[in-house]
Protein backbone atom coordinates (compact mmCIF):
# COMPACT_ATOMS: atom_id res chain seq x y z
CA UNK A 1 0.00 0.00 0.00
CA UNK A 2 1.41 3.37 -1.01
CA UNK A 3 2.14 5.73 1.86
CA UNK A 4 0.12 8.92 2.17
CA UNK A 5 1.98 12.03 1.06
CA UNK A 6 1.19 15.14 3.12
CA UNK A 7 -0.11 18.22 1.37
CA UNK A 8 1.90 21.44 1.41
CA UNK A 9 1.13 25.08 0.65
CA UNK A 10 3.42 27.83 -0.62
CA UNK A 11 1.96 31.27 0.13
CA UNK A 12 3.49 34.52 -1.12
CA UNK A 13 3.18 37.91 0.54
CA UNK A 14 1.24 39.30 -2.43
CA UNK A 15 -1.50 36.69 -1.88
CA UNK A 16 -0.43 34.18 -4.55
CA UNK A 17 -0.84 30.59 -3.36
CA UNK A 18 0.43 27.26 -4.73
CA UNK A 19 -0.66 23.86 -3.43
CA UNK A 20 1.42 20.72 -3.78
CA UNK A 21 2.91 17.77 -1.94
CA UNK A 22 5.37 17.87 0.95
CA UNK A 23 8.79 16.25 0.96
CA UNK A 24 11.76 16.64 3.23
CA UNK A 25 10.78 17.84 6.72
CA UNK A 26 7.13 18.17 7.71
CA UNK A 27 6.84 21.66 9.12
CA UNK A 28 6.72 25.35 8.27
CA UNK A 29 9.32 27.86 7.17
CA UNK A 30 9.45 31.47 6.02
CA UNK A 31 11.87 33.70 4.13
CA UNK A 32 12.46 35.44 0.83
CA UNK A 33 11.48 33.28 -2.16
CA UNK A 34 13.88 33.30 -5.13
CA UNK A 35 14.39 31.05 -8.16
CA UNK A 36 17.56 29.33 -9.39
CA UNK A 37 18.07 28.51 -13.09
CA UNK A 38 20.85 25.91 -12.70
CA UNK A 39 20.16 22.57 -14.35
CA UNK A 40 22.43 20.64 -11.97
CA UNK A 41 24.01 21.06 -8.56
CA UNK A 42 21.06 21.23 -6.18
CA UNK A 43 23.19 19.93 -3.32
CA UNK A 44 25.75 22.70 -3.77
CA UNK A 45 22.88 25.22 -3.92
CA UNK A 46 21.34 23.90 -0.70
CA UNK A 47 24.65 24.23 1.15
CA UNK A 48 25.64 27.66 -0.18
CA UNK A 49 25.57 29.99 2.87
CA UNK A 50 24.51 32.86 0.57
CA UNK A 51 21.00 31.36 0.68
CA UNK A 52 20.57 31.93 4.42
CA UNK A 53 17.12 33.45 4.94
CA UNK A 54 15.74 32.29 1.59
CA UNK A 55 13.46 29.67 0.04
CA UNK A 56 14.72 28.45 -3.33
CA UNK A 57 12.60 27.35 -6.29
CA UNK A 58 14.41 25.34 -8.96
CA UNK A 59 13.49 25.98 -12.59
CA UNK A 60 14.80 22.59 -13.73
CA UNK A 61 11.78 20.26 -13.53
CA UNK A 62 13.18 17.05 -11.97
CA UNK A 63 15.16 17.32 -8.75
CA UNK A 64 16.56 14.57 -6.51
CA UNK A 65 17.54 12.06 -9.18
CA UNK A 66 21.22 11.90 -8.10
CA UNK A 67 20.59 11.96 -4.35
CA UNK A 68 23.05 13.48 -1.90
CA UNK A 69 26.65 12.68 -0.98
CA UNK A 70 29.30 13.98 1.42
CA UNK A 71 31.64 15.33 -1.27
CA UNK A 72 29.34 17.85 -2.95
CA UNK A 73 28.59 20.10 0.02
CA UNK A 74 29.73 23.72 -0.02
CA UNK A 75 29.59 24.38 3.73
CA UNK A 76 29.07 22.66 7.06
CA UNK A 77 25.31 22.32 6.55
CA UNK A 78 22.46 23.40 4.23
CA UNK A 79 21.34 27.00 4.71
CA UNK A 80 18.31 27.14 2.40
CA UNK A 81 15.15 27.53 4.51
CA UNK A 82 12.77 25.81 2.10
CA UNK A 83 12.98 24.00 -1.25
CA UNK A 84 10.47 24.25 -4.11
CA UNK A 85 10.52 21.87 -7.11
CA UNK A 86 8.27 20.72 -9.92
CA UNK A 87 8.94 17.01 -9.50
CA UNK A 88 10.88 15.35 -6.68
CA UNK A 89 12.55 12.03 -7.52
CA UNK A 90 12.66 10.04 -4.29
CA UNK A 91 14.85 7.12 -5.40
CA UNK A 92 18.30 8.41 -6.47
CA UNK A 93 20.10 6.86 -9.44
CA UNK A 94 23.80 7.60 -8.98
CA UNK A 95 26.75 5.52 -7.82
CA UNK A 96 27.81 8.46 -5.65
CA UNK A 97 24.48 8.79 -3.82
CA UNK A 98 24.59 8.12 -0.08
CA UNK A 99 21.14 9.43 0.85
CA UNK A 100 17.95 10.62 -0.80
CA UNK A 101 17.36 14.36 -1.08
CA UNK A 102 14.16 14.07 0.95
CA UNK A 103 15.91 12.30 3.82
CA UNK A 104 18.70 14.88 3.74
CA UNK A 105 16.24 17.78 4.00
CA UNK A 106 14.33 15.99 6.76
CA UNK A 107 17.56 15.48 8.72
CA UNK A 108 18.21 19.23 8.63
CA UNK A 109 14.55 20.12 9.28
CA UNK A 110 14.08 21.84 5.90
CA UNK A 111 10.56 21.62 4.40
CA UNK A 112 10.10 21.07 0.68
CA UNK A 113 7.16 21.22 -1.72
CA UNK A 114 6.77 19.47 -5.07
CA UNK A 115 4.03 19.11 -7.63
CA UNK A 116 3.50 22.80 -8.30
CA UNK A 117 3.82 24.66 -11.59
CA UNK A 118 7.30 26.13 -11.14
CA UNK A 119 7.09 27.78 -14.57
CA UNK A 120 4.13 29.85 -13.40
CA UNK A 121 5.86 30.57 -10.09
CA UNK A 122 9.07 31.77 -11.74
CA UNK A 123 7.21 33.92 -14.22
CA UNK A 124 5.31 35.48 -11.31
CA UNK A 125 8.56 36.27 -9.47
CA UNK A 126 10.08 37.74 -12.63
CA UNK A 127 7.05 39.98 -13.11
CA UNK A 128 6.48 40.97 -9.48
CA UNK A 129 9.87 40.43 -7.88
CA UNK A 130 11.31 38.17 -5.20
CA UNK A 131 9.22 38.41 -2.05
CA UNK A 132 8.62 36.92 1.35
CA UNK A 133 6.82 33.59 1.45
CA UNK A 134 5.76 30.81 3.81
CA UNK A 135 5.96 27.10 3.00
CA UNK A 136 3.93 24.85 5.27
CA UNK A 137 2.84 21.23 5.51
CA UNK A 138 1.33 21.64 9.00
CA UNK A 139 -1.04 24.54 8.36
CA UNK A 140 -2.87 24.46 5.03
CA UNK A 141 -4.97 27.58 5.56
CA UNK A 142 -3.93 29.88 2.72
CA UNK A 143 -5.18 33.11 4.28
CA UNK A 144 -3.24 32.54 7.51
CA UNK A 145 -0.08 31.67 5.59
CA UNK A 146 -0.33 34.78 3.41
CA UNK A 147 -0.62 36.91 6.54
CA UNK A 148 2.47 35.24 8.00
CA UNK A 149 4.34 35.83 4.75
CA UNK A 150 3.48 39.53 4.93
CA UNK A 151 4.78 39.63 8.51
CA UNK A 152 8.10 38.02 7.52
CA UNK A 153 10.97 40.57 7.69
CA UNK A 154 12.47 41.76 4.43
CA UNK A 155 16.06 40.90 3.54
CA UNK A 156 16.83 44.62 3.47
CA UNK A 157 18.53 45.70 6.68
CA UNK A 158 19.22 42.18 8.00
CA UNK A 159 22.76 41.20 8.94
CA UNK A 160 22.58 37.55 7.90
CA UNK A 161 26.36 37.14 7.79
CA UNK A 162 26.51 36.75 11.57
CA UNK A 163 24.43 33.56 11.22
CA UNK A 164 26.80 31.87 8.78
CA UNK A 165 30.35 33.06 9.55
CA UNK A 166 32.83 30.89 11.43
CA UNK A 167 33.29 31.43 15.17
CA UNK A 168 37.07 31.01 15.22
CA UNK A 169 39.87 31.32 12.67
CA UNK A 170 41.04 28.13 10.97
CA UNK A 171 43.48 26.93 8.31
CA UNK A 172 42.19 25.34 5.08
CA UNK A 173 44.44 22.87 3.24
CA UNK A 174 42.14 20.93 0.89
CA UNK A 175 42.73 21.52 -2.81
CA UNK A 176 40.47 20.98 -5.86
CA UNK A 177 38.42 17.81 -6.14
CA UNK A 178 39.70 14.76 -7.98
CA UNK A 179 38.18 11.33 -8.36
CA UNK A 180 38.52 9.59 -5.02
CA UNK A 181 39.45 12.65 -2.99
CA UNK A 182 41.12 16.07 -3.22
CA UNK A 183 44.45 17.39 -4.41
CA UNK A 184 46.70 18.08 -1.41
CA UNK A 185 48.59 21.28 -0.69
CA UNK A 186 51.88 19.34 -1.02
CA UNK A 187 50.91 18.12 -4.50
CA UNK A 188 50.08 21.67 -5.56
CA UNK A 189 53.33 23.07 -4.13
CA UNK A 190 55.28 20.55 -6.22
CA UNK A 191 53.53 21.79 -9.37
CA UNK A 192 53.66 25.58 -8.82
CA UNK A 193 57.31 25.47 -7.74
CA UNK A 194 57.27 28.47 -5.40
CA UNK A 195 56.48 29.21 -1.75
CA UNK A 196 52.78 29.43 -0.97
CA UNK A 197 51.16 32.85 -0.81
CA UNK A 198 49.67 33.58 2.61
CA UNK A 199 46.02 34.53 2.10
CA UNK A 200 43.59 35.60 4.80
CA UNK A 201 40.00 34.90 3.75
CA UNK A 202 37.13 36.78 5.37
CA UNK A 203 34.26 34.37 5.98
CA UNK A 204 31.06 36.23 5.16
CA UNK A 205 29.56 32.84 4.20
CA UNK A 206 32.42 31.31 2.25
CA UNK A 207 31.96 28.30 -0.03
CA UNK A 208 34.35 25.37 0.19
CA UNK A 209 35.11 25.46 -3.53
CA UNK A 210 36.46 29.00 -3.22
CA UNK A 211 38.91 27.74 -0.61
CA UNK A 212 39.82 24.75 -2.77
CA UNK A 213 40.55 27.03 -5.72
CA UNK A 214 42.73 29.32 -3.62
CA UNK A 215 44.74 26.31 -2.45
CA UNK A 216 44.77 25.07 -6.05
CA UNK A 217 46.71 28.13 -7.24
CA UNK A 218 49.27 27.80 -4.47
CA UNK A 219 47.85 29.72 -1.51
CA UNK A 220 48.12 28.90 2.18
CA UNK A 221 44.69 29.97 3.41
CA UNK A 222 43.60 31.11 6.84
CA UNK A 223 39.89 31.81 7.26
CA UNK A 224 38.79 34.44 9.77
CA UNK A 225 35.36 35.48 11.12
CA UNK A 226 33.51 38.29 9.37
CA UNK A 227 34.02 40.79 12.20
CA UNK A 228 37.82 40.42 12.35
CA UNK A 229 39.39 43.93 12.52
CA UNK A 230 41.72 44.99 9.71
CA UNK A 231 44.61 45.39 12.20
CA UNK A 232 44.32 41.72 13.21
CA UNK A 233 44.36 40.64 9.56
CA UNK A 234 47.41 42.80 8.78
CA UNK A 235 49.16 41.42 11.90
CA UNK A 236 49.15 38.01 10.16
CA UNK A 237 51.32 39.58 7.40
CA UNK A 238 49.32 38.14 4.53
CA UNK A 239 50.36 38.35 0.89
CA UNK A 240 46.71 38.94 0.03
CA UNK A 241 43.22 39.18 1.51
CA UNK A 242 40.12 37.51 0.08
CA UNK A 243 36.55 38.78 0.65
CA UNK A 244 34.03 35.96 0.38
CA UNK A 245 30.46 35.53 -0.77
CA UNK A 246 27.64 35.60 1.77
CA UNK A 247 23.95 36.27 2.34
CA UNK A 248 21.70 39.26 2.58
CA UNK A 249 22.09 43.01 2.58
CA UNK A 250 25.75 44.14 2.35
CA UNK A 251 24.91 47.48 3.96
CA UNK A 252 23.77 45.64 7.11
CA UNK A 253 27.03 43.74 7.72
CA UNK A 254 28.27 45.69 10.73
CA UNK A 255 31.86 46.89 10.50
CA UNK A 256 32.74 45.06 7.28
CA UNK A 257 33.14 48.08 4.96
CA UNK A 258 35.29 49.84 7.56
CA UNK A 259 37.53 46.79 7.98
CA UNK A 260 37.96 46.43 4.22
CA UNK A 261 38.72 50.14 3.88
CA UNK A 262 41.53 49.63 6.38
CA UNK A 263 43.13 47.05 4.07
CA UNK A 264 42.98 48.95 0.79
CA UNK A 265 46.34 50.01 -0.56
CA UNK A 266 48.19 47.94 2.04
CA UNK A 267 47.71 44.44 0.61
CA UNK A 268 46.23 42.91 -2.57
CA UNK A 269 42.49 42.26 -2.18
CA UNK A 270 40.14 40.01 -4.19
CA UNK A 271 36.39 39.96 -3.54
CA UNK A 272 33.58 37.73 -4.77
CA UNK A 273 29.81 38.38 -4.57
CA UNK A 274 29.03 39.86 -1.13
CA UNK A 275 32.75 40.60 -0.82
CA UNK A 276 32.47 42.60 -4.06
CA UNK A 277 29.53 44.56 -2.65
CA UNK A 278 31.32 45.24 0.63
CA UNK A 279 34.33 46.48 -1.34
CA UNK A 280 31.99 48.87 -3.15
CA UNK A 281 30.75 50.18 0.20
CA UNK A 282 34.32 50.48 1.50
CA UNK A 283 35.06 52.74 -1.48
CA UNK A 284 32.19 55.02 -0.50
CA UNK A 285 29.67 53.57 -2.95
CA UNK A 286 26.12 52.38 -2.34
CA UNK A 287 24.21 49.17 -3.01
CA UNK A 288 20.60 48.47 -3.87
CA UNK A 289 18.29 45.47 -4.11
CA UNK A 290 17.54 43.86 -7.46
CA UNK A 291 13.98 42.99 -8.45
CA UNK A 292 14.51 39.23 -8.43
CA UNK A 293 18.29 38.86 -8.25
CA UNK A 294 20.66 36.65 -10.20
CA UNK A 295 20.59 33.01 -9.13
CA UNK A 296 21.85 30.28 -11.44
CA UNK A 297 24.63 29.03 -13.68
CA UNK A 298 23.90 30.77 -16.97
CA UNK A 299 24.41 34.52 -16.50
CA UNK A 300 26.31 36.23 -19.37
CA UNK A 301 28.96 38.72 -18.23
CA UNK A 302 31.19 40.83 -20.46
CA UNK A 303 34.76 41.78 -19.61
CA UNK A 304 34.93 45.41 -20.74
CA UNK A 305 38.72 45.30 -21.22
CA UNK A 306 38.74 42.38 -23.65
CA UNK A 307 35.17 42.25 -24.90
CA UNK A 308 35.10 38.57 -23.95
CA UNK A 309 31.79 37.14 -22.70
CA UNK A 310 31.81 34.64 -19.84
CA UNK A 311 28.90 32.43 -18.80
CA UNK A 312 28.89 32.66 -15.03
CA UNK A 313 27.44 31.19 -11.86
CA UNK A 314 25.68 33.78 -9.69
CA UNK A 315 23.76 34.05 -6.46
CA UNK A 316 22.95 37.53 -5.22
CA UNK A 317 20.03 39.86 -4.67
CA UNK A 318 21.90 43.15 -4.23
CA UNK A 319 24.14 45.13 -6.58
CA UNK A 320 26.71 47.92 -6.38
CA UNK A 321 25.28 51.14 -7.81
CA UNK A 322 27.48 52.05 -10.77
CA UNK A 323 27.20 55.82 -10.47
CA UNK A 324 27.98 55.86 -6.74
CA UNK A 325 31.67 54.99 -7.10
CA UNK A 326 32.79 58.16 -8.85
CA UNK A 327 36.39 57.85 -9.99
CA UNK A 328 37.48 55.63 -7.08
CA UNK A 329 37.07 52.42 -9.06
CA UNK A 330 36.60 51.32 -12.64
CA UNK A 331 33.78 49.01 -13.69
CA UNK A 332 35.45 46.02 -15.35
CA UNK A 333 32.52 43.67 -16.01
CA UNK A 334 28.80 44.10 -16.73
CA UNK A 335 25.85 41.73 -16.80
CA UNK A 336 24.53 41.45 -20.35
CA UNK A 337 20.99 40.69 -19.19
CA UNK A 338 20.44 43.91 -17.24
CA UNK A 339 23.71 45.92 -17.52
CA UNK A 340 24.37 45.82 -13.76
CA UNK A 341 27.90 45.99 -12.32
CA UNK A 342 29.68 42.60 -12.29
CA UNK A 343 33.28 43.64 -11.62
CA UNK A 344 35.40 46.43 -10.14
CA UNK A 345 39.07 47.39 -10.11
CA UNK A 346 40.37 49.97 -7.65
CA UNK A 347 42.44 52.62 -9.38
CA UNK A 348 46.09 52.64 -8.38
CA UNK A 349 45.74 49.64 -6.05
CA UNK A 350 46.12 45.84 -6.41
CA UNK A 351 42.43 45.32 -5.66
CA UNK A 352 39.61 43.88 -7.75
CA UNK A 353 36.30 42.10 -7.31
CA UNK A 354 33.55 40.33 -9.23
CA UNK A 355 29.87 39.94 -8.48
CA UNK A 356 29.74 36.38 -9.81
CA UNK A 357 31.25 33.05 -8.69
CA UNK A 358 34.41 31.98 -10.54
CA UNK A 359 34.61 28.89 -8.32
CA UNK A 360 31.25 27.70 -9.78
CA UNK A 361 30.05 24.59 -7.92
CA UNK A 362 27.62 24.43 -9.53
CA UNK A 363 28.11 26.16 -12.84
CA UNK A 364 30.55 26.85 -15.68
CA UNK A 365 34.28 27.35 -15.18
CA UNK A 366 34.77 30.24 -17.61
CA UNK A 367 35.96 32.62 -14.88
CA UNK A 368 38.29 30.35 -12.92
CA UNK A 369 41.27 32.31 -14.29
CA UNK A 370 40.45 35.07 -11.77
CA UNK A 371 42.18 33.07 -9.02
CA UNK A 372 45.36 33.22 -11.10
CA UNK A 373 44.85 36.97 -11.51
CA UNK A 374 44.84 37.29 -7.72
CA UNK A 375 48.10 35.31 -7.56
CA UNK A 376 49.66 37.60 -10.18
CA UNK A 377 48.80 40.64 -8.05
CA UNK A 378 50.41 39.03 -5.01
CA UNK A 379 53.53 38.16 -7.02
CA UNK A 380 53.95 41.76 -8.11
CA UNK A 381 53.41 43.01 -4.55
CA UNK A 382 55.85 40.65 -2.82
Amino acid sequence: MARAVPEAVLALADGTVFRGRAFGAVGETAGELVFNTSMTGYQEILTDPSYEGQLVAMTYPEIGNVGVNREDVESRRPFVRGFVVREYREAPSSWRAEQSLGDYLAHWNIPGIEGIDTRALVRHLRDHGAQEAVLSSVDLDAERLVRRARDTPSMVGQDLVRRVTCEEPYAWEEGPWKLGGYVTADEIAAVVGRPAFKVVAYDFGIKYNILRNLVGVGCAVRVVPAATPARDVLALQPDGVFLSNGPGDPDAVAGAPENVAGLLGRVPVFGICLGHQILGLALGGTTSKLKFGHHGGNQPVQDLATGKVEITSQNHGFVVDMDSLGDRAAVTHVNLNDQTVEGLAVKGQPTFSVQYHPEASPGPHDARYLFQRFVALMERSR
